[in-house]
């Protein structure tokens, strides 16, 4: 193990993911009707091996899902049972600092669900084990999935659910603006709107009521998370694809360019440096950046006509690329009964299971089978299905590294201050942000060689 402590206190900076849609934020673990636990209302049968699963608490429709299944696989495997602390998340550090004093300690539960750009990061410190054996064919899995969850070849968790990010456009807006909204409805996978459009829609749809886009989902990993396409579209990602460097990636000119584009949203005045909560929701900008959970939320409180299309592409290349990643469910190097934790996770992530907690949380289903399922039917309808789309074509995970959380950390508060910046100055300045680029690679070399180069 190698930099644990430090590590998870930093992650716990970043908690939260906006990959996440925020549906773990906050939310009360749901429990049986009389107060008890979902592991309190199973008796084991002598000699039964317990399995423990730490999870942060979630909405009452997946908390009720979990006593369901949780009861339906206890009551099948007399030998096996199984109980889940859901953790309350109101206190975001809840769940990191237990995970931190439960790694000082050795005293992990058996499974643990951690966000998939975490995985590396647990992986590499040997605090959870590989699970490659439970699953030998993932074919059926998508591949940002399998990406978010391997670590040096082995497979170290597995999810049922995964995220993305879309550009939604408010119509009634766009088409006071002379915005032709028919087009944007019109575009395909394969011809997504470029930057210049973006940037064309963003300047017409800013009125003295309004600005014309949102760019910024918050000021922690929602930066990380939802930018990086955009980079990646333009040539280079934030780190080396094997994980080591940031050198010459998010300092490189490609992300000087992108980052510049992304910078005059706010020195124009098209965007909001702060904005507001739910800005799109509340009007206050006429298109969005937004994550798939906005999905569901516009459709049960808009009050006007909306669209969604595919995320934007940077006019050189065309290249697609849309975010992706959720909370993945790991074994521990605590576990004590690592075969029976791994059939337990073997029958969690089946068709069926994945299709109804998919349905359950509101999020893409990271198996394709698992669309095929009643419960996943809206699925094949618009919007959702465009979601489904950039899932399976171009989706992305966040880099895979041990140093993710140092660099997630330093990448926001960089963003945030040249975003600032351009906010204060009316204007972007290159020099300005390949030096706050400069100082994120030097940090993740910092930490990268500190504890994890060989």
């Amino acid at each position: 193990m190698k930099k644990v402590i430090s590590l998870l206190l930093a992650s716990a900076m970043i908690v939260g993911l906006t990959a996440c849609g925020g549906s773990n934020s906050g939310a009360t673990s749901s429990a049986p009707a009389d107060g008890q636990t979902a592991a309190q209302t199973t008796e084991a049968a002598d000699g039964a091996v317990q399995i423990t699963i730490w999870q942060p608490s979630d909405k009452e429709s997946v908390e009720n899902w979990w006593v369901d299944r949780l009861a339906e696989w206890n009551a099948e495997h007399p030998d096996i049972q199984v109980n889940r602390e859901a953790i309350d998340r109101s206190d975001s550090y809840a769940y990191d600092n237990k995970v931190a004093t439960a790694v000082t300690s050795n005293d992990l539960p058996d499974i643990l669900f951690v966000d998939g750009p975490q995985v590396s990061y647990y992986a590499a410190n040997e605090i959870i084990v590989p699970i490659s054996d439970y699953f030998p064919d993932l074919d059926d899995f998508v591949p940002s999935t399998v990406a978010q969850c391997t670590y040096n070849d082995q497979l170290y968790a597995i999810a049922a659910t995964e995220s993305s990010v879309a550009f939604y456009y408010n119509k009634d807006m766009l088409k006071e603006c002379g915005v032709d909204t028919d087009d944007l409805d019109s575009r395909t996978i394969d011809n997504p709107i470029t930057w210049s459009e973006m940037t064309a829609i963003a300047e017409k749809c800013t009125t003295a009521d309004h600005v014309g886009t949102h760019i910024v989902m918050d000021h922690g990993e929602g930066i990380p998370y939802a930018l990086e396409p955009m980079y990646i579209s333009e040539g280079k990602d934030y780190i080396s694809a094997d994980g080591t460097t940031a050198e010459g990636y998010v300092n490189s000119d490609e992300a000087v360019k992108t980052t510049a584009f992304l910078a005059n949203f706010i020195a124009k005045g098209y965007a909001n440096v702060d904005p507001i909560t739910d800005e799109f929701l509340n009007k206050a900008c006429a298109t969005m950046i937004g994550g798939s959970w906005e999905v569901a939320t516009l459709t049960a409180n808009a009050d006007f006509d909306w669209g969604v299309t595919y995320y934007p592409v940077a006019d050189d290349t065309k290249k697609a690329v849309s975010p992706c990643g959720d909370w993945s469910a790991a074994i521990t190097r605590d576990c004590e009964h690592v075969e029976e934790a791994g059939q337990f996770l073997q029958w969690l992530m089946n068709t069926e299971n994945v299709a109804s907690y998919a349905a359950a949380i509101a999020k893409p289903a990271t198996r394709t089978s698992a669309y095929e399922d009643p419960a996943m039917a809206e699925y094949k309808n618009f919007p959702l299905s465009l979601l489904v789309e950039q899932l399976q074509n171009t989706a992305v995970p966040r880099p895979r590294t041990p140093s993710y959380a140092t660099f997630s950390t330093d990448y926001a508060e960089a963003m945030t201050n040249i975003f600032a910046e351009a906010a204060s100055e009316g204007t972007v300045d290159e020099a300005y942000i390949k030096e706050l680029l400069d100082g994120v690679s030097e940090k993740f070399t910092e930490d990268y060689t500190t504890y994890y180069a060989e």
